[in-house]
């Protein structure tokens, strides 16, 4: 049974939670600090609906890759560290953002600015240095339903400021003032917080560049699942290509594929070579892990997470185009979708704490398959209030699998945490991109229906394939000595 937590504490480790999600909390406000001041951006320069669509794929362009990248910096420099660079370096580039004088400026700036949404990932390894086993779907809900709600309250805040400001250049200052709290916010986590309790280890990995496996098997999954990375990221660059959005050149969309290809290519390479020895000889049992608890996680968060940021996007043209609502009501009802992250997330870190991390996700699964394939079904004479209330079913399950996901993440392998979390989220973003462009091609109810049939297919595979963290895993002290590690 998990222990309850007080949250209106600020003693050791509830000082770590709640100086952690408001990292994250800052990290997504950052993120996402444009999209409430979208119509401010296009009167001042003038832009079209392609340069406006240009614009919010860049923003999430980077952060697929930067996921991966973070997860493995995370793991050998610890998350102070990590979390302190990525708020100040957010920090600065949101003043470069707002002092853009052209379009070209405003897309290098919201590109690169797309790295911040890495940030969730530090956190999951700080989260998992500091609680035990039996409160780490908990205190990992919170993190990320209270952290998530950044995004939310740029979009309730971000308009007021700049109004406050007043001006044509409001939009600038209120995008400043984010960069100006991010930095500040920076200092102030590196100097309340540690990377463990006083006298545990940090353990890190044995080598950098890629996670580390312990079974022939196991490194051949890791390959074919590093490829819908790089999938996702050919498909961002298809939407800005000729078939697409026109950004880009033929000749600029063929060096970028193929740049993705090589990068790709050496990845893999550097897998291998990271796992050579594996390849050589078999590890000892008491050292494995089984990487097919990394897939089915990955492949969960696909759903989950790749759900929420799909829905966020065409939920308001959804109600608008489907039931006739005016923009005002349409936003409304569909702002309340991402506020269910406050209790959801935590909600499904509860549930996996006090039943099991298998038997939450099959649950919480089974409702996301039913909710959203029952919302393919409506159509213009349902009322509205019951498609609200659909909607919001699917978040709560969506949502709670999200907490469940991270309850279970920091449980595999301690000393990749920060990689586990990183591939993961990584997945969530590949989701996102992959709904929308489903959504591009078919109608909203086909869309829902491919949610939920994805949802089946990764009900299917926990059911017959994830295996529930049990016993102790095993680590490696600098002295050489082993420390086993509770998972459940």
């Amino acid at each position: 049974m998990a222990e309850r937590l007080n949250l209106l504490s600020f003693k050791d480790n509830m000082r770590i939670l709640h100086l952690s999600w408001i990292a994250f909390f800052i990290s997504f406000a950052v993120w996402f600090n444009h999209a409430p001041l979208m119509a401010a951006l296009r009167q001042n320069f003038g832009l079209n609906e392609q340069e406006v669509g240009i614009l919010l794929i860049l923003n999430v362009a980077l952060t697929i890759p930067a996921r991966i990248v973070v997860g493995m910096l995370v793991d050998r420099y610890g998350p102070r560290r990590m979390f302190t660079l990525i708020l100040i370096s957010a920090g600065l580039m949101c003043f470069a953002f707002a002092l853009a004088q052209s379009f070209a400026q405003l897309a290098l700036t919201r590109f690169l600015l797309g790295f911040v949404g890495a940030g969730f990932v530090v956190g999951i390894r700080m989260i998992g240095e500091w609680f035990p086993a039996r409160q780490t779907g908990i205190a990992q809900g919170i993190y990320g339903g209270w952290g998530n709600f950044g995004s939310a309250a740029s979009a309730m805040l971000l308009p007021s400021l700049a109004l406050a400001f007043g001006g044509e250049h409001g939009w600038r200052f209120a995008i400043a003032a984010t960069g100006v709290v991010a930095i500040i916010y920076g200092v102030v986590y590196y100097r309340s917080v540690e990377d463990t309790p006083k006298g545990s280890t940090y353990f890190k990995p044995k080598k950098m560049g890629a996670m580390e496996v312990t079974s022939r098997g196991d490194l051949a999954l890791y390959l074919l699942m590093s490829l819908p990375i790089y999938g996702a990221l050919a498909l961002l660059v298809w939407k800005l290509s000729p078939s697409g959005l026109k950004w880009f050149s033929p000749a600029m969309s063929f060096t970028l594929y193929a740049a993705i290809a090589a990068i790709c290519a050496y990845q893999g390479w550097k897998i291998v070579q990271v796992n050579r020895e594996v390849l050589a000889k078999p590890v000892p049992e008491l050292f494995r892990y089984r990487f097919g608890q990394v897939a089915i996680l990955d492949l969960a968060y696909l759903v989950t997470f790749g759900s929420e940021l799909a829905l966020v996007s065409m939920l308001p043209l959804f109600y608008l185009d489907q039931f006739h609502l005016s923009p005002v009501t349409a936003g409304l009802l569909a702002g309340t979708y991402p506020v269910m992250n406050l209790v959801a997330r935590p909600a499904g870190g509860i549930l996996s704490d006090r039943i099991g991390r298998r038997l939450s996700l099959l649950l919480l699964f089974s409702g996301i398959t039913g909710s959203f394939l029952l919302l393919g079904q409506v159509n213009q004479g349902w009322p509205v209030a019951l498609v609200v209330a659909n909607t919001l079913l699917c978040g709560l399950f969506a949502k709670g699998g999200s907490g469940a996901v991270f309850a279970m993440v920091p449980l595999i392998q301690r000393r990749m945490t920060g990689q586990i979390a990183g591939m993961a989220g990584a997945y969530g973003n590949v989701g996102g991109l992959v709904f929308l462009t489903v959504l591009s091609f078919v109608s909203p109810q086909i869309f829902f229906m491919v949610i939920g049939g994805t949802a089946l297919v990764v009900l299917a595979l926990i059911a017959l394939l994830l295996a529930e963290p049990r016993g102790e895993t095993a680590e490696v002290l600098p002295d050489g000595t082993v420390q086993m590690i509770k998972v459940g």
